[in-house]
């Protein structure tokens, strides 16, 4: 009798086992799901998505056992200084635009606020405008890409011969006074691509006004 108890005990262990499996499975299921919403099911502002990030972070490491490493640490605090950068920028100019995203913060200026028609000198609004940017970005270390554009108007009389001869002239003339005002010549990069990525419509007046401007990137922290 004894001996059937402790075998019907045994099989009765060894059938559990397949909780333990499935606790396991939704522990892990747990765990996803929460990497998802906390990663942008939902829309909300890169300030609180950064904010989510740290603590789903956390809150999986301390599952586990875990520490947040170093390297991790690091990584939040570089995004959350671009984060702040970009804040502050937003507040120079209603004229420029400011897009966040995942891979890099893009400010985009129109022609008219930097340059006059047909021309790649900076007007002096252009270089107060640019001088209080370069302030802010030489608060983070990150590389900065300009890129000049243009509408599809052919260029018929000036200087330059060709929309993207204009462009690529006034991408470098934001690049040259960057590296006028203090940041290092070795995180600028500049180019131009004429016409050949408008944002709006070219048949419009509205819509070749809005193609013809200055994007300057800076490269965030993956």
């Amino acid at each position: 009798m004894k001996n059937r108890r402790e075998e019907l005990e045994n099989q009765l262990n060894r059938s559990a086992l397949w909780a333990v499996t499935y606790g396991d499975l939704m522990s892990y299921l747990m765990i996803f799901f929460l990497i998802m919403f906390s990663f942008g099911i939902a829309k909300r502002s890169a300030t609180t998505q950064q904010k989510k990030y740290k603590e789903t972070l956390m809150s999986i490491q301390k599952v586990f056992g875990g520490k947040t490493s170093s390297e991790d640490l690091e990584r939040l605090k570089k995004r959350e200084n671009e984060e702040k950068v970009a804040d502050k920028l937003k507040e120079m100019s209603p004229n420029m635009q400011i897009e966040m995203k995942d891979k890099k913060v893009r400010l985009l200026l129109p022609e008219l606020v930097l340059f006059d028609s047909g021309k790649a000198d900076l007007t002096r609004q252009a270089r107060n405008l640019i001088a209080q940017i370069s302030e802010q970005l030489k608060g983070i270390p990150n590389e900065i890409d300009i890129e000049g554009h243009t509408d599809n108007v052919p260029i018929r009389a000036g200087r330059y011969g060709t929309n993207m001869e204009l462009s690529m002239a006034r991408a470098f003339a934001v690049v040259n006074y960057f590296e006028q005002l203090g940041i290092p010549a070795q995180r600028l990069a500049g180019i131009g691509y004429g016409e050949f990525h408008p944002v709006a419509d070219n048949k419009t007046p509205d819509g070749r006004a809005k193609n013809r401007r200055i994007e300057i990137n800076y490269i965030r922290t993956e």
